[in-house]
């Protein structure tokens, strides 16, 4: 059963949030890089199956025309997670022009958004095959489609199921909107993510959901599915001021505490505040918060 911070469990929190510049929502996005790369990482590698023929375990008659040659790093730009790194693989005759990151691209952004809701919980292994398929557009046999979609899905349900830690000293729940496209509608969805400091100070994206909207209700039923997943106490709880956020972290967690986030705390007072005077108080504000 958890029990109330003492001093020196929030001194050693407060140092955490320091140490790691954790902050407000923001940092929710940040923590997606890893994933975002290693998905990129994993449909490169099985276009360059496609394009030799074979697999990269695998010796065939191919293998002795054309084969893999090493790598060849390269940095994309997102639109949520900044800069990331991309090992390119390579093959003997240099032909091989991805799709899913095209030769002379350096921009990612607009297929990150697609990648995170494969992610989410609550698309059918259609709808994540749909997903892939929109990625790559027409430029893309059914063939490679259904490869890509054959190699990621074991990753995304290992990665949406795996046992959690017992304990986190920290985590972070915050919800991104998106604008998602289905049948030829534009409809906003809300993808709930949660972010933990664990106990050797590592960030760590510990789960990812897709709902119609931002409630505090569906967040009672992410909460409870860490619960569901191991996690047995969490000492702070960072969220914003959402309707009904303190009782849902309350029912789930009755121990931790409920940290309202300052970002979104300034945020929402500054909107009080006429522009001409925003730049001041700001500076006032923040030597308070």
């Amino acid at each position: 059963m958890a029990t109330k911070l003492s001093e020196n469990k929030k001194a050693l929190i407060g140092q955490l949030i320091t140490e790691y510049n954790m902050k407000d929502g923001k940092d929710l996005q940040e923590a997606m890089k890893d994933l975002l790369g290693g998905t990129i990482q994993e449909m490169l590698e099985t276009e360059l199956d496609e394009e030799l023929g074979y697999e990269k375990s695998e010796r065939t008659a191919e293998a002795k025309e054309n084969y893999r040659n090493g790598y060849k790093a390269k940095t994309v730009k997102t639109g949520m997670a900044g800069e990331i790194e991309l090992a390119i693989p390579q093959e003997r005759n240099g032909e091989f022009e991805p799709k899913i990151v095209p030769k002379y691209s350096r921009d990612i952004s607009g297929i990150e958004q697609k990648i995170i809701n494969m992610y989410a919980r609550g698309l059918t292994t259609r709808e994540i095959s749909e997903q892939v398929e929109d990625i790559y557009g027409f430029e893309a046999s059914a063939e490679l489609i259904s490869k890509v979609t054959d190699r990621i899905l074991p990753q995304i349900d290992d990665w949406q199921n795996r046992t959690l830690s017992e304990i986190y000293p920290i985590i972070f729940i915050d919800a991104i909107i998106f604008n998602v496209r289905k049948e030829r509608i534009v409809s906003k969805k809300a993808v709930y993510v949660v972010l933990g400091i664990n106990s050797e100070g590592m960030k760590e994206v510990l789960s990812i959901e897709m709902g119609d909207v931002e409630n505090s209700k569906y967040w009672l039923g992410v909460l409870n599915n860490l619960k569901n997943r191991g996690v047995r106490d969490i000492m702070i709880i960072c969220a914003d001021g959402l309707t009904g956020i303190k009782e849902a972290i309350e029912t789930a967690y009755p121990m931790a505490e409920y940290q309202h986030c300052i970002v979104h705390m300034v945020r929402n007072t500054l909107k009080h505040v006429s522009d001409k005077d925003r730049k001041e108080f700001a500076a006032d504000l923040k030597s308070i918060c």
